[in-house]
């Protein structure tokens, strides 16, 4: 049924609030957590069952599927990692998988689980974690150091510093200058992988929630071609935040001394 006015406006606010505990900085979103949990529990579990089937005969469903996304992420690693390491590969394969999982639950209806939560006494529910800006800088953030360790391992202290004072003016007066610059670039990494995940997910979340708010018989109309193109979408941000880590990783690795 179609809503208007205040009644509109509260049901767009309902469905972008989190289920929270705490106050400020402290404030846990109770939903995000849990959702990435059970997802992440998922892919263990997936993997893990993939791997206690796995037969170098005929191969069932599920080690095809695992096999086809190791494949997958594999030639990606090699295609744009040049150091050595035996975390990136693995790295790549969680993310993926797992910023996929957290999208796809874009992909269910915007009322089901909310209504369902409702029911048990639960009354503010989302779904998606992606669409916590929350977790994608806490993702963003765990990648971030994840670069500064390897910059520091690769290089050495010494060198991550000459490489932070001295790029791209080799000049020790243009030292407050770089500083400046490699300070911008390094902190625009996490900044640029986090709100590109949230604000595209957001931005189809909230195309879901205002075409639910149209009469029933627009909403499969709308709704079920905007589904279609959201599965690129889905994919493809789960693609590049898998992409953009690996980038970041392979220049940490990179020793110009």
């Amino acid at each position: 049924m179609a809503e208007t006015g205040s009644s509109a406006t509260d049901y767009i606010r309902h469905h972008l609030t989190n289920l929270s505990v705490g106050e400020g900085f402290w404030t846990f979103h109770l939903d995000t957590l849990a959702f990435s949990f059970v997802l992440g529990m998922v892919i263990l579990a997936l993997f893990r069952t993939a791997a206690r089937r796995a037969t170098s005969d005929v191969p069932g469903p599920i080690q095809n599927f695992v096999e086809i996304l190791v494949d997958f992420v594999d030639t990606q690693v090699k295609d744009t990692f040049h150091g050595r390491s035996e975390l990136i590969a693995p790295l790549a394969l969680t993310i993926f998988v797992w910023v996929f999982l957290m999208n796809f639950m874009d992909l269910i209806p915007v009322d089901l689980l909310p209504w369902a939560a409702k029911k048990a006494g639960v009354h503010y529910l989302r779904v998606v974690p992606t669409t916590d800006v929350n977790a994608t800088f806490a993702m963003s953030l765990t990648v971030f150091a994840l670069i500064i360790f390897y910059s520091l391992k690769i290089k050495g202290p010494l060198g991550f510093a000459k490489e932070m004072t001295l790029s791209p003016f080799p000049k020790w007066y243009f030292i407050p200058v770089n500083l400046v610059l490699k300070l911008v670039e390094e902190l625009a990494k996490p900044v640029s992988l986090a709100l590109r995940l949230f604000g595209n997910l957001y931005a189809g979340e909230l195309i879901f929630i205002l075409i639910a708010l149209l009469p029933w018989y627009l909403q499969f109309l709308l709704g079920w071609p905007w589904a279609v193109f959201h599965i690129l979408i889905i994919t493809l941000q789960a693609f590049i935040f898998m992409v953009l880590t690996i980038v970041y990783l392979s220049m940490a690795h990179e020793d110009h001394a």
